[in-house]
């Protein structure tokens, strides 16, 4: 496929996804409502300690709604397709599956943001409090970046469900795990010392780390580089490792040809 063709096929799963996506209740209550339950709780208890606590806790909310949203439906955004009865098609087609599940994973992610706008909609006008990023432009670029390595993960996570269900069996111990190894609330340094290196290989560590320094500092670029450089290598691991499951979920159809079967 040629690089438009490939950016044609992104882009129209990333809109039947959206719409899609906008109707299912499980989602939105992902993506919206628990990200401001985390955030009320987080607020009531941590709202004491001032202002900078605040943004602290609105991207520690957010992220949560990412991760929440990257486990559940980019991980079965092939096994949504299996229900339905379309993911024979989607293997048969010339396109390849991975670049549809991309356009799928983006769309999810995206979609995804609203929960951190809606911590900060919270927190300003329930709260009160006086909510400021301190390096914008810094902000940007690591959303975008944290976005591209979540998309990345669940890119990994999407055919491991189909490759090995009993994987996927655990899903639900994946989700409040990975919300205190990443960081989101609360540093690791309070977490036992051995859990360190599961934090450092998990890229939504790195998107916290850059996104909590960027909301409420001005970044050293050595540690705000840091952060970049890992959630950008991360990714490309997550993405070779993807090519590897999509390969061994190909050659599962065409030789199991079950598909179809959970």
């Amino acid at each position: 496929m040629t690089i438009p063709q490939t950016l044609h096929v992104v882009i129209v799963a990333f809109e039947m996804t959206i719409k899609q996506a906008m109707t299912d209740a499980f989602i939105i209550f992902g993506v919206i409502v628990q990200p401001m339950m985390i955030a009320i709780l987080a607020l009531y208890m941590l709202g004491e300690r001032g202002d900078e606590i605040a943004i602290f806790v609105v991207i520690g909310s957010g992220l949560s709604g990412l991760w929440t949203n990257v486990v559940f439906s980019s991980g079965n955004s092939i096994t949504s397709e299996r229900r339905t009865g379309t993911l024979e098609a989607l293997v048969g087609i010339p396109t390849p599956l991975h670049v549809v599940v991309f356009g799928k994973n983006l769309a999810f992610v995206v979609q995804s943001l609203l929960s951190m706008v809606a911590s900060y909609t919270l927190a300003s006008l329930i709260f009160g409090y006086p909510l400021t990023v301190e390096s914008p432009f810094q902000f940007i670029i690591s959303i975008i970046l944290s976005v591209l390595s979540f998309v990345c993960f669940g890119l990994m996570l999407a055919p491991l469900f189909v490759i090995n269900p009993d994987v996927q069996r655990w899903q639900n111990g994946l989700e409040y795990p990975v919300f205190i190894l990443a960081g989101f609330l609360f540093p690791i340094a309070l977490l036992p010392i051995w859990t360190s290196p599961i934090s450092y290989i998990l890229s939504p560590y790195w998107a916290a780390q850059a996104l909590h320094i960027t909301s409420h500092a001005q970044p050293g670029f050595q540690q705000l580089g840091l952060s970049w450089l890992a959630m950008i290598s991360l990714s490309v691991i997550y993405i070779l490792i993807s090519r590897f499951l999509f390969r061994r979920l190909s050659v599962k159809a065409r030789m199991d040809a079950t598909l179809n079967l959970q």
